[in-house]
């Protein structure tokens, strides 16, 4: 994952800011009864990057991956829109209790930038829809470009995408965050609408990390930067932000790890399993790692 590499992680700080005070108020009105429910996963399955992680002799990487995480997030339907058959077969292959997290095709997001894309949109729905139980959350990132003059653009889309499916969103344009009218308008929209903040933690673009949720769903995409001294403290702050927002009423953790160097993504995972197990109480099965137990400690 190239986007937000540095060539110098050792000279950022990768503190998380404050909470938006918002956050809070979201939380503690939520009112919901569910359970906590958290999914950690991976970016892909098919990495090359990630060839050591599957066992010598390893058929169906699919059907080993879910062996070991309880989620993906599916970038694969970013570059193609899968059919209804295709859907089917991923969903067969996997557990019960599994989660696809899958991004909204470019076609829709970055080549038509959701101009006139009404009949693309019903056709990635109907196929998705497909996961069915094994659905998690759709997500829809935009092409950094992608400013607050395009607002009603991003309003239209979310207004008429099917409530049925839950829905996140990525904004990338600095706009969204500089400007206190654009931010203020995003925020009221992911909310009026219940759709999810997505927040993304890397190295290169720090301007994009803001502590707002618009639902009590922590969506978080973790970029590492291939720098041990640092990943490890990353991942302990976000374990006691996400255990401070539970203790305030979050109830969906979402949390997908990548790598500018995916190799290294498993063992993040697992580190990152293991903290949360402990200070939540939560049973997550950490994935075994090559040549270990399965367990960091």
């Amino acid at each position: 994952m190239k986007f937000g590499k540095v060539d110098h992680p050792e000279f950022i700080d990768f503190t998380l800011p404050e909470d938006d005070s918002r956050t809070k108020e979201i939380l503690e009105n939520s009112q919901s009864n569910q359970d906590l429910s958290v999914y950690v996963g991976c970016a892909k399955w098919n990495r090359q990057d990630l060839k050591g992680f599957y066992p010598r002799g390893t058929k169906d990487e699919l059907a080993y991956y879910a062996t070991q995480f309880n989620s993906i997030e599916l970038n694969a339907t970013f570059y193609k829109i899968p059919d209804a058959a295709q859907v089917q077969t991923w969903r067969d292959k996997t557990p019960e209790a599994f989660k696809f997290f899958p991004k909204i095709n470019q076609s829709i997001s970055h080549m038509r930038r959701l101009n006139n894309v009404e009949q693309l949109a019903e056709a990635y729905c109907d196929n998705i829809v497909h996961f069915e139980e094994k659905l998690g959350m759709v997500f829809l990132q935009l092409h950094n470009n992608f400013g607050f003059k395009n607002f009603d653009r991003l309003a239209s889309f979310i207004e008429k995408f099917p409530k049925a499916i839950p829905l996140a969103t990525e904004v990338r344009h600095h706009e969204w965050f500089d400007d206190v009218k654009a931010s203020s308008a995003y925020y009221d929209l992911l909310e009026k609408h219940q759709v999810t903040n997505i927040l993304v933690d890397t190295a290169g673009r720090r301007d994009l990390l803001h502590m707002r949720l618009t639902t009590p769903t922590a969506f978080v995409r973790y970029v590492g930067a291939n720098h041990p001294d640092s990943e490890y403290k990353r991942l302990d702050d976000w374990v006691d932000r996400l255990a401070q927002w539970v203790g305030q009423g979050l109830t969906n953790i979402y949390f997908f790890v990548h790598q500018n160097l995916e190799k290294e993504s498993p063992t993040l995972s697992a580190y990152f399993i293991n903290k949360i197990n402990q200070q939540l109480g939560t049973n997550l099965k950490p994935p075994t790692l090559p040549n270990a137990s399965g367990s960091l400690f």
